[in-house]
């Protein structure tokens, strides 16, 4: 399937002395080039001087849904994307492509593979940040970058340019 929807558009501001994660739900959001409006990630900002590649973070409903049957106790935006979807399969999802979400253009440039934030999230319990870790490489979800800067909303569809 080439297309789904958005289920969650979270964001979270540069809060002093905060991580970024988890993130907070809207129920609208503007993209611009340099991210989605309201949301901050350190990472990207400090670290890698906004990278127009890591804009926008998106992750499939499946993942989230995965990681809970294996016991883990994820929920949108727990893992910092910005964008949940519905309907579309994860794997189904390769650099290069290109997603229409509302009126934005987006095109996934790479994998978000894990940071040692994840090791301290507070709502993992009992399991240990390590294992999770490892158990979330590979499924965090892409970062895009943005092509056309747009509104998205809540229940838009993301769909395959072709």
């Amino acid at each position: 399937m080439n297309s789904g929807n958005i289920i969650q558009i979270s964001v979270k501001p540069s809060t002093p002395g905060e991580h970024g994660l988890p993130k907070k739900p809207v129920d609208s959001a503007e993209i611009h080039f340099g991210g989605v409006d309201g949301d901050y990630n350190n990472y990207r900002q400090e670290k890698k001087k906004g990278e127009p590649d890591m804009a926008v973070m998106l992750i499939t409903r499946g993942i989230l849904d995965d990681l809970k049957k294996e016991g883990w106790p994820v929920g949108n935006c727990d893992l910092g994307e910005n964008l949940t979807i519905s309907d579309l399969a994860y794997a189904s999802i390769e650099p290069e492509q290109k997603y229409r979400a509302g009126t934005a253009l987006l095109q996934i440039s790479f994998k978000c593979e894990p940071c040692t934030y994840l090791y301290s999230l507070p709502y993992l319990g009992e399991k240990k940040g390590p294992e999770f870790f490892k158990t979330v490489k590979g499924r965090r979800g892409w970062y895009a970058r943005v092509l056309e800067e747009g509104v998205v909303k809540t229940g838009d569809q993301i769909s395959l340019e072709e």
